[in-house]
């Protein structure tokens, strides 16, 4: 039988720790904590990549010089093993493995550029880059569609969400498209319905999720935008808002995101035909919540608290997409980012002893 495990990224610790998640329950325990090489010191996020065969995990420190680092994942504990890695070309806000699981591709908020490193035989990410690209300021994203067709990058300074094609044999992208938002959205991150049909950007300035249409070459048309903090929702003096994080159920029926002022996830219903959202309502979070992730089988949300350093486990109820909150785990300073595994699930068994 396999089990459920789920990677917290801890920056300010410089560690993955491990939880196995009761299937039943949702209630997380502990296994183990695992280092990961850099510099020391506080760090805005330490963002992962999950390899698409799940056998092995990448992660980025966001303190010069920037080293990306890559692990093994023991097919049957779970358990991470440092096989190597190498520096990036700047702080990277998010790192993805692309659907060919031979490049590593970066997204960086302060440099305002991506990058693309070759990963090896072995599963290690390598250096130099490949390729490194300007974009409009303060990219916070790199993200591909579930056909892998596409790839999209969230500038939250540009107000614009790019697009582009990525040759898997070079590593190389070209840009095909780009997507204006509304003016002082700041797009930050997105998701796709698992039908690849619609697109969800959250704004990190204005607290929105915005709804788009996809388009059979992957292009983007926003059709609906809804605000996730209530009518005159006060927002702590000195402070801004921060919207953060959102991901959707594997069954695409329910959207959650997250804001970090006044500490919230706001959940909408999805309309499978047509994508558009209906707002549930919000709930407390984790203080903090930069990060939430769905486990498999869409049962249970956990959301990283960076203020607390503790995740929040969630119930989603599956006909009303309400969440209740149903523990508090501690995990480390600055938990940021959460990745779920299967240890045993089938894919992990045909591809354990692929070359």
């Amino acid at each position: 039988m396999s089990e459920l495990l789920a990677y917290v990224s801890c920056a300010d610790e410089r560690a993955i720790v491990t939880f196995a998640m009761d299937r039943a329950t949702g209630a997380l325990t502990r296994r183990d904590s695992t280092p990961v090489p850099g510099p020391t010191g506080a760090s805005m996020s330490m963002p992962l990549a999950m390899a698409p065969n799940r056998r092995y995990l990448h992660a980025a420190v966001r303190l010069a010089p920037y080293p990306a680092s890559s692990f093994a994942i023991d097919p049957t504990t779970g358990a991470l093993t440092h096989i190597g890695g190498t520096d990036l070309p700047e702080a990277m806000a998010y790192i993805l493995v692309d659907p060919s699981g031979g490049n590593l591709l970066g997204a960086s908020y302060p440099g305002a550029i991506l990058s693309s490193h070759a990963i090896g035989p072995d599963g290690a990410v390598t250096g130099p880059a490949r390729q490194v690209i300007d974009t409009p300021l303060r990219a916070h994203a790199i993200i591909t569609e579930p056909s892998g067709r596409a790839i999209y990058v969230p500038c939250l300074g540009g107000d614009v969400v790019l697009q582009l094609a990525l040759d898997p044999a070079t590593g190389l992208m070209t840009q095909t498209g780009r997507l204006p938002t509304h003016e002082g959205c700041g797009p930050r991150h997105m998701r796709f319905s698992p039908d690849g049909r619609h697109a969800y950007i959250v704004g990190e300035l204005d607290a929105t999720v915005t709804a788009c249409t996809v388009d059979a070459q992957g292009g983007l048309a926003a059709f609906q935008t809804e605000a996730m903090l209530p009518p005159g929702t006060a927002i702590p003096p000195g402070s801004r808002i921060a919207a953060a994080d959102l991901q959707i159920t594997p069954d695409g029926r329910f959207v959650f995101a997250t804001e970090r002022m006044t500490n919230i996830i706001a959940a909408y219903r999805l309309n499978p035909a047509t994508g558009a959202m209906a707002p549930i309502g919000q709930v407390p979070s984790e203080p903090g919540p930069r990060g939430i992730a769905i486990a498999p089988g869409g049962r249970f949300l956990l959301c990283a608290g960076q203020a607390s350093g503790a995740v929040g486990t969630y119930a989603i109820d599956p006909e009303s997409g309400a969440l209740n909150r149903i523990a508090t785990t501690h995990a480390g300073a600055n938990a940021n980012w959460i990745e779920f595994l299967e240890t045993t699930c089938p894919l992990h068994r045909s591809l354990r002893d692929a070359p």
